[in-house]
């Protein structure tokens, strides 16, 4: 992979990357490792209309680099991470109904909510997902299964029009790669910058309403 501007990394691209995963220090960051970062169906916990899941700005993390002085190595921090619910995009999981009245919805095609991540400079999308399931949760996860069924319903409130989505409960999170300054330093030099979107094994209905 050469040094350069990387966009938004989905589907099968996302893959390959993730079989990148760090072995958990500086110094062996991008060190295959079995862990294929899928969830299943099976593996996911249902929790349905989480009002106060989603953050509303990014919320700042404070991180310290390895203590790596003496030999070259590199590392990752993730800098900020805001609570997110991950949609599922395709047709059969997003629903409009009202005014009023009871919503009574499901799941009617399956799929797969991918790890997304963007930024500039040399990075890898496993490392970057092995370092946010150290720092913001272990049930974050590279990708996550979607099955029909889900079946859910909700009320809605006189005069306004509900709207409910399926997806993963997930983050938003901003992260930097750094390049140790080698000799008795023990700074970091940044060498990549970016953004992504991870879902988790937390996964459910995401309910809102509006006036029309």
């Amino acid at each position: 992979m050469g040094i350069g501007s990387r966009r938004v990394v989905t589907g099968a691209a996302t893959a390959l990357l993730l079989c990148f995963v760090t072995a958990g220090t500086a110094t062996a960051e991008e060190s295959p490792v079995g862990d294929t970062n899928t969830t299943t169906a099976d593996q996911t916990t249902e929790i349905n209309d989480r009002q106060d899941w989603e953050d509303a700005a990014d919320q700042p993390l404070e991180e310290t680099g390895p203590a790596v002085c003496d030999n070259p190595s590199t590392w990752y921090t993730i800098t900020s991470k805001k609570s997110y619910h991950v949609p599922s995009w395709w047709n059969g999981t997003k629903y409009k109904d009202g005014p009023g009245g009871t919503m009574k919805v499901s799941v009617t095609k399956g799929g797969t909510i991918t790890l997304e991540v963007g930024g500039s400079g040399e990075f890898s999308a496993g490392a970057i997902l092995a370092k946010a399931k150290t720092t913001i949760s272990v049930k974050v996860a590279g990708s996550v299964t979607i099955t029909t069924g889900h079946e859910y319903s909700h009320d809605v409130n006189r005069n306004k029009y509900g709207h409910l989505q399926y997806g993963s409960w997930g983050y938003k999170i901003n992260w930097k790669r750094y390049r140790s300054a080698g000799g008795r330093s023990c700074g970091g030099v940044e060498i990549a910058h970016g953004s992504a979107t991870v879902p988790t094994t937390e996964t459910g209905w995401k309910y809102w309403e509006t006036s029309s």
